[in-house]
């Protein structure tokens, strides 16, 4: 039985990795992104199709859904993987830019979500991965924005997972600790440029100190890692609600257990030391 998925954010890092692993396990992919400039290397692969996504963009999201259906009768995977990193100080950050932030991270998610459910409820089968973060379970000092973002698309998968499980639809969340991607570059030039207040000299060097969110040190993963996660979610006839990638990731899966007095403290050590 040939297989469909749609995979947003495909220029680099996870996405890219995602694409190819799903054409090694001999599914048709539509690989996307904002600028197919950056899918040439897919141009023309057996199995793969390109075409041009901005996930804020309700009529970009409306026509591909519906070219994909058009074209296959079906989706069986929606990988919801593009997303960038919206660093600062709650405090610095412009409200303008939490809105984009959030447009990206939650809404675009959501415009895909609502465009494949009805076909996948129509066969009654169907697989949803949300690729969201640690930083959803662990927010970080400088991540505020980034890590509400990440946490509001956990919330409404874990709840759209028990909304849609009479209908043979499985909504999973795929939750990567740092990855080694460029995904940090675009994160730090968010914040290069923002009015900063001095009161947080400390918080900026933490996360460029750390490499916080993505990209850096020994305890990050490849991307492909995340992508036979979510490969593995897709093929499942029974997949997980959550799949923690890496160390990091496995670590915080522990975090609840820690009063948040306790992480307050620990992030204030950090900062201090990193100050």
């Amino acid at each position: 039985m040939e297989r469909t998925a749609l995979v947003t954010g495909c220029s680099s890092g996870i996405g890219r990795a995602t694409v190819e692993a799903f054409l090694d396990e001999e599914w048709t992919v539509y690989a996307t992104a904002r600028d197919t400039d950056d899918l040439a290397e897919f141009q023309g692969r057996d199995g793969c199709r390109v075409d041009e996504l901005d996930v804020t963009v309700a009529d970009d999201v409306a026509r591909v859904v519906e070219r994909v259906i058009d074209e296959t009768e079906r989706v069986d995977c929606l990988v919801n993987n593009a997303g960038y990193a919206q660093l600062g100080p709650v405090e610095d950050v412009p409200t303008e830019r939490v809105v984009r932030q959030y447009d990206v991270n939650v809404y675009g998610p959501l415009r895909l979500m609502r465009r494949v459910l009805p076909e996948m409820r129509r066969r009654g089968d169907g697989t949803v991965v949300n690729v969201t973060s640690v930083a959803a379970r662990v927010p970080f000092p400088g991540g505020g924005v980034y890590s509400g973002s990440k946490a509001a698309l956990s919330a409404t998968g874990e709840a759209l997972r028990a909304e849609v499980a009479d209908d043979g639809v499985d909504v999973v969340e795929v939750e990567p600790g740092p990855v080694a991607t460029a995904f940090d570059d675009r994160a730090s030039a968010e914040a290069d440029d923002l009015d900063r207040t001095d009161a947080y000299e400390s918080v900026y060097g933490l996360f460029e100190d750390l490499d916080a969110v993505s990209g850096g040190g020994p305890l990050a993963v490849p991307p492909e890692a995340v992508a036979a996660e979510i490969v593995e979610a897709a093929v499942s006839t029974d997949p997980a609600a959550r799949y923690p990638v890496g160390p990091v990731a496995r670590a915080a899966t522990l975090s609840g257990f820690l009063p948040a007095w306790a992480r307050t403290r620990l992030w204030g050590l950090l900062t201090r030391l990193a100050g």
